[in-house]
């Protein structure tokens, strides 16, 4: 097996310091194996990857001197990654999944776009990460669209779409099917906006964790704005940790169908993925967040959980048009007004 990533990489560099608009090309019908690479900016040019093959992760441990990534774009501003109708980005995590970052720390993003400004990914199909399918961290005005994510649904650690630190994205007609979260919204995000979403399997669409261990986190204005769950562990989800700060604020999840997810709505603000986790009084402040036109069937028996706060309930939680049949609600410490056609009814303790 041949591997073409210094290929890549010099490639890369020739197009990043041309001038103009630049297409860097991955043909239709091939298959390049690439260790780990950075392709790194500033560029003087325009660049488009058009990948219409398949790009293979190598699957030796030692291919990858940096073991949390695979490929990064790191800096590359007006940046376009396209896949045409037949590009694939294949992570061949078989090998790190038996070894996966629940019991090993080491873990490799598929694809890793960072602090790069106008960005665009469209038309792409992602598969078998060996964790984080796509990451997005520390972008701003970002555009994915038509994307196709899958992993089997044991697979794990392998969130579909990641975004932490990045203001002003949209996510649009997208399919993902994995072993963690479908999308995951960590610190730092602003104006994040998600369309027309395909989730399943998966653990849904998270807001979170927050707050890990005692740090301050700050999200705010997220729409989910249509989306189809199925058989996912998770629907909309707000997680964080005890003992942190901050706020997660100003959130929409509307005109969203669910069947057979289990925690179709669910608040925690107790969450805890770790062996132990300390009774603490501070809390990242959860509030104005909207629920409106959910419907669907719940797989547990609990359908809406709001665990919030003692000591920083959630204030101006908002149900509108929420009918989701199979199971109850649980709610504490949480301000709930519950407005027309809401099923299950949230009384608050």
């Amino acid at each position: 097996m041949h591997a073409y990533d210094q290929a890549f990489v010099n490639a890369w560099k020739k197009a990043c310091s041309s001038s103009g608009a630049v297409n860097l090309l991955v043909p239709e019908g091939k298959t390049y194996f690439l260790k780990s690479i950075r392709l790194n900016g500033p560029c003087t040019s325009i660049l488009t990857v058009q990948i219409l093959g398949t790009l293979s992760a190598s699957q030796q441990r030692s291919d990858y001197k940096d073991l949390s990534k695979w490929i990064t774009f790191d800096g590359v501003n007006s940046l376009t990654v396209d896949g045409g109708a037949t590009g694939t980005v294949n992570g061949n995590g078989e090998t790190w999944w038996e070894n996966s970052c629940k019991r090993n720390e080491a873990k490799v993003c598929a694809l890793t776009f960072y602090n790069s400004k106008n960005l665009r990914v469209n038309n792409l199909r992602v598969k078998d990460a060996q964790q984080i399918q796509i990451s997005i961290e520390k972008c701003s005005n970002v555009q994915v669209s038509n994307v196709e994510v899958t992993a089997p649904a044991d697979s794990p650690n392998t969130d579909g779409i990641h975004i932490t630190n990045t203001q002003n994205i949209q996510v649009s007609k997208s399919i993902i099917g994995t072993g963690d979260d479908c999308i995951s919204i960590e610190s730092g995000s602003q104006n994040v906006k998600i369309n027309d979403l395909t989730c399943g399997p998966g653990h849904g669409i998270s807001i979170g964790s927050l707050g890990d261990d005692n740090s301050k986190a700050f999200v705010s204005g997220v729409t989910v704005d249509g989306a189809k769950l199925s058989g996912t562990d998770n629907g909309v989800r707000i997680k964080t940790y005890q003992g942190g700060s901050g706020t997660a604020s100003n959130i929409i999840f509307q005109n969203i169908q669910m069947e057979n997810v289990k925690n179709p709505i669910i608040i925690d603000q107790d969450y805890c993925d770790k062996s132990k986790c300390t009774e603490q009084k501070s809390a990242v402040q959860i509030k104005n967040v909207v629920y409106r036109n959910i419907s669907g069937t719940s797989a547990s028996d609990i359908a809406i959980t709001f665990n919030c706060s003692k000591n920083y309930p959630c204030q101006g939680i908002v149900l509108d048009k929420v009918n989701i049949k199979g199971g109850k609600a649980s709610c504490s410490n949480a301000n709930v007004m519950d407005k027309d056609g809401v099923l299950p009814q949230c009384k608050s303790t």
